[in-house]
Order: C-alpha cells, then sequence, then structure tokens
C-alpha cells in the first residue's frame, strides 16, 4: 500500500488543463504540458489497495491498479510500466480516451472522490516513454504460420501485436491511408495527438508486425482468398456504418456523418489539406447526438471558428450524482463536461429534429426540432414546443448500428451474424468460419476503447490456441462479458 493515509491526507486533483483562449488557436492536447508528474505521487497514494480492487473488475482489462498506483507513488516508473503493460499494450491509448469505468469502481468512490487512476495511468506510461522503457519485444522464435488482422483500430492493433510477440508472421490491412482506425482519423488531435499512435506503430514494425495500406478487404482483396492465404484471420473492421436521421431535408448540402466531417479535420494535421473540405468557420454549427463523438465535433467546431455551436441530444440531462438503479460500482450516467464543453457552446437536451430547411442552392440553413419526453416508457413529442435554430453545418453523432456491409466482406467469408447485426463468434472469439476470428466492435457493437483492446487480446489467444494447440497469451474476457461498465 502506497500511504496508509494517503486517503485521508490528499483530496483528488486532476489534470490541469490550458487556458480556453490559449488551446483555441491550436490543435495540441488540452493539458497543460507536465503539470502531471508534480502530483501525480500524492494521487497515487490515495489508492487503499483494497481487500478486492473493485477497479479490476470494472477495467475490461483487468489492469493491475494498485500495484501501479505503488510503484508511481514510490517512483519505481520501470516497474510502474512493466504492471501497465501485462494487461495493456496501449496505455497512452486509454489513459487519454478511455471513460475510466475503473474509477466508477473504485472503492474510495463510495463515499469520496475516486482515485485518478486514469492520469496514473497516463502519467507512467508518458514516462516510459521519455525514460526510454518502451522497447520492441520480437518474438525469440517464428512459428511459421501467418495471420492476417483486418482494420487497425485499438482492436486489431492489440491482437497484431500480440500475435506477432507469439512468433506469428501478422500482417495488418487498413483500408484509409494510414494506420491507426478510429484512432487516426475519428479522434481529433486535441484529445490525443497521434505522435502516441506513430511510436506504437514503429515498435510494433521493429516486432515484426507488418502493415498495409490502403486495402480494403472485400473490395480490393477477395475475403475468401484472403483465407486461403493466410492460416488464420481476425477481422478487426469496426463497427462503422453511421446511424442516420431519415427526417425531410436530409439530402441538403451542409448535413454530414461525423465520421465525414471529424477526419478532415484530423487530415489538415497530417499535412493532407491546408484547410478542410468541410469546415465550421463563420457558420452556425448544430450537432445531433450527445456523446463522445458529438463532444468531438463541438472541439473541432470552435477549433475552426465557429460563429455558434450548439448539441442536441434526444435523451434527458444525465444527473450529476449516481441514480438508484445505477449504484456503486457500475458505471454511471452521468451529467459530463468534457473539455470540448467548456470552450463553449450550447447543450439542448430532450429534443428530436424534425426536419432541416435549406436556401433556394440546396444548402441547409436551419433546423426545426421538437422538445420530447418519455410517457409510458415511450418518447412523445411536447405539444407547442416546435422552434428553428439556425445551422449552415449539421454533423451526426448517434452511433454506429455495425459492420459495413457493402464492401462484400461478410458475404465473401460467408459469416454468421448475431441478432443485432453484429459478427457472431463464440468463447474463444471464433466466427463460423473455420480459422476466421473476430474482435472489437465488428463483434461486440459500438463499444469502449477499453474494450476493443481486451477484446484484440483475447481473440488473439484464440488465435493462437487454433494455431498452435495451446495458448500462453492471456485472455481478459470472453465475448459475453459485460463486468461492471454497462
Amino acid at each position: 500500500m502506497a500511504d496508509p493515509k494517503g486517503f485521508l491526507t490528499t483530496g483528488r486533483e486532476a489534470a490541469k488543463t490550458r487556458p480556453v483562449d490559449e488551446r483555441l488557436k491550436d490543435w495540441n492536447e488540452v493539458y497543460v504540458p507536465g503539470s502531471l508528474l508534480p502530483i501525480i505521487g500524492k494521487q497515487a497514494s490515495r489508492c487503499m489497495d483494497c481487500g478486492i480492487p473493485f477497479c479490476h473488475n470494472g477495467c475490461p482489462l483487468g489492469n493491475l491498479i494498485p500495484e501501479w498506483n505503488d510503484y508511481a507513488y514510490r517512483e519505481d516508473w520501470a516497474a510502474a510500466s512493466e504492471r501497465l503493460h501485462a494487461t495493456n499494450n496501449f496505455p497512452e491509448f486509454t489513459g487519454r480516451l478511455c471513460p475510466a469505468p475503473c474509477e466508477a469502481a473504485c472503492v474510495l468512490g463510495i463515499n469520496q472522490p475516486a482515485v485518478t487512476i486514469k492520469n496514473v495511468e497516463v502519467s507512467i506510461i508518458d514516462k516510459a516513454w521519455d525514460s526510454g522503457d518502451v522497447t520492441p519485444q520480437p518474438p525469440e522464435r517464428l512459428s511459421g504460420k501467418t495471420v492476417a488482422v483486418i482494420g487497425s483500430g485499438p482492436a486489431g492493433l492489440a491482437a497484431a501485436q500480440q500475435l506477432t510477440r507469439a512468433g506469428h508472421t501478422v500482417v495488418v490491412y487498413e483500408r484509409a491511408d494510414r494506420i491507426g482506425g478510429l484512432l487516426r482519423y475519428g479522434i481529433p488531435e486535441f484529445k490525443m495527438e497521434k505522435v502516441h499512435i506513430n511510436r506504437r506503430i514503429e515498435q510494433m514494425r521493429a516486432e515484426g508486425t507488418k502493415f498495409r495500406t490502403e486495402v480494403e478487404i472485400g473490395r480490393d482483396i477477395d475475403a475468401a482468398k484472403l483465407r486461403r492465404r493466410y492460416d488464420a484471420v481476425v477481422i478487426a473492421a469496426g463497427a462503422t456504418v453511421s446511424r442516420d436521421l431519415p427526417v425531410p431535408g436530409r439530402e441538403l448540402t451542409g448535413v454530414h456523418f461525423a465520421m465525414e466531417y471529424l477526419p478532415l479535420a484530423n487530415k489538415v494535421q497530417e499535412g493532407d489539406f491546408i484547410a478542410p473540405p468541410i469546415t465550421a468557420e463563420g457558420k452556425h454549427v448544430v450537432v445531433i447526438g450527445g456523446g463522445d463523438t458529438g463532444a468531438d465535433c463541438v472541439g473541432t467546431a470552435h477549433r475552426q471558428g465557429a460563429a455558434s455551436v450548439t448539441q442536441l441530444e434526444i435523451m434527458p440531462r444525465p444527473g450529476e450524482e449516481r441514480a438508484a438503479g445505477q449504484p456503486w460500482p457500475t458505471f454511471p450516467m452521468l451529467y459530463k463536461v468534457t473539455s470540448a464543453h467548456e470552450e463553449g457552446g450550447e447543450r439542448v437536451y430532450s429534443v428530436s429534429t424534425t426536419r432541416f430547411e435549406g436556401d433556394e442552392d440546396g444548402h441547409v440553413q436551419a433546423l426545426h426540432l421538437v422538445e420530447v419526453e418519455f410517457k409510458d416508457g415511450k418518447l412523445e413529442q411536447k405539444p407547442g414546443t416546435e422552434r428553428r435554430i439556425p445551422a449552415q453545418l449539421v454533423t451526426l453523432a448517434m452511433g454506429f448500428t455495425g459492420t459495413d456491409r457493402a464492401n462484400g466482406l461478410v458475404e465473401q467469408f460467408g459469416l454468421e451474424l448475431d441478432a443485432r447485426g453484429n459478427v457472431a463468434r463464440d468463447t474463444e472469439f471464433a466466427t463460423n468460419v473455420d480459422g476466421v476470428y473476430v474482435a472489437g466492435d465488428a463483434g461486440r457493437g459500438q463499444s469502449l476503447i477499453v474494450w476493443a483492446i481486451a477484446e484484440g487480446r483475447s481473440a488473439a489467444r484464440g488465435v493462437d490456441r487454433y494455431l498452435t494447440g495451446a495458448s500462453e497469451l492471456p485472455a481478459p474476457i470472453r465475448p459475453t462479458d459485460r463486468a461492471l461498465t454497462v
């Protein structure tokens, strides 16, 4: 235990963000560089090393949180990094992007602010990179087996790294022009600078993983032919079909899916464009969807110089305290103010869009909405609450409905789908097709980055067992696991 009295003598202190007027002028991460290390030892000391550490169960990866909290408190950064990597391939991703279900399950959180687990995690891994403690781990010998991984998001990368380290020859196929999936093009630079992806890719290359970009399985390479070429295949293509909003005016110019809008902003930061083809500059922007993707659109619009930003959510505003039906240690639905919301804009809850209004040239100019409420478990419109708000750019950030079937991947493999439209799999993450496995959102449906990494690691164990008859790779979860995060 780091400090037996730490949770009594030290209050919670989270990472500091840069002033809004400063960070809106650039695309760098919002946190003050170097602000965590001076406080992180004290924050780690708040960990009580509980007899039953519920944070383990709250985290799908089973992160050894009390152990690396203790090492961080003692400033043994190399040992902390080793414990962190024992369960998580990419803690710099989760430390920046995960909503921290571990903190929701923290025992201290029963009656005090939880330990800043996420901040400790990111401090350990950033220190490890700076100290040179993160190095390639190539296998001692090769198995002679080959594996294709379809998709280079967190699930695909985790599976690929685990299988490469197990001695298999792994090739990752990505349909975009750069590796990273939604980490690359769906997450804005101000939430995670892409240097964190780039150096992991270089580590994986040094370990032996091979990457093929701008190759879409199903279109550029027939899926059945790919299966014959490799000893095993892991499908980690994500749930990339965006949920649409079929209301009058949807066809107007200026109404876009979030995943049409956000990648272009990231491509500017990659140097592909001087200015994004879709921009919020000088426009009244409306973001439909109150989740993290919607917040990403809000922050992006602010940096592009939007005239105004309004975020709409069909559900009521969550409370700031746990609801009775979401007791500790479950993951509660709470009202969140992200860094993007700190930067301005308006958030409107319990409203539904009824139609879009355009000008004579077919460009969206306004959005019509109505207030809604739940009655007898059904969502109903409230009469007399209709109103019109200006909207010259609308982004649809309402989630995703499943794996892309337009490219033929599902049909060419002959994959079975579950009742939710995801790729069906068994307890080893194997599909109905021999030697074909699935991990991440493609099999689970839209979920969190920490679940994607956990599924990638678990699917890798299933593949390793299939190829060799046994495996020493860890399997954090099973496909049916929900732990305490849902």
